[in-house]
């Protein structure tokens, strides 16, 4: 994924409305604000991360250090780093799944819930 002037490289992960999730590449506008309540860090994998899942609450991924591939449930994949903003907003219907990709054997990252569905300002690509 390239960077554009004032954009960060991002993945929204979603849900057809028969339940399939997918994603859409696209990027997030630097300039503007987004309001957030709360965000926390995290370094360990919760056991309901292993396997098929969905997300908890629609919210921003930021990953600081860590390489993964998610696949969705049509059985496309994409790569979360570093530099890629994820949008997990498949909050119910069959959901996805991740894995480290080799030689990543740490996942750490930011997650921040997403209050203002208005404030995402993502550009599909």
């Amino acid at each position: 994924m390239e960077k554009k002037d004032n954009n960060i490289p991002a993945v929204r992960l979603l849900r057809h409305s028969s339940g399939e999730s997918y994603f859409e590449k696209g990027n997030i506008q630097t300039d503007l604000k987004i309001k957030a309540t709360e965000f926390w860090f995290a370094n360990e994998i919760d056991s309901w991360q292993v396997g098929t899942h969905i997300a908890p609450r629609k919210q921003f991924v930021i990953t600081l250090s860590g390489k993964l591939k998610f696949t969705t449930s049509d059985h496309l994949s994409f790569i979360i780093e570093p530099g890629i903003v994820l949008l997990a907003e498949d909050i119910n219907g069959e959901g996805h799944t991740w894995e480290m990709i080799e030689g990543h054997e740490n996942w750490h990252r930011i997650y921040i819930p997403i209050i203002d569905e208005s404030e995402i300002y993502f550009i599909k690509d």
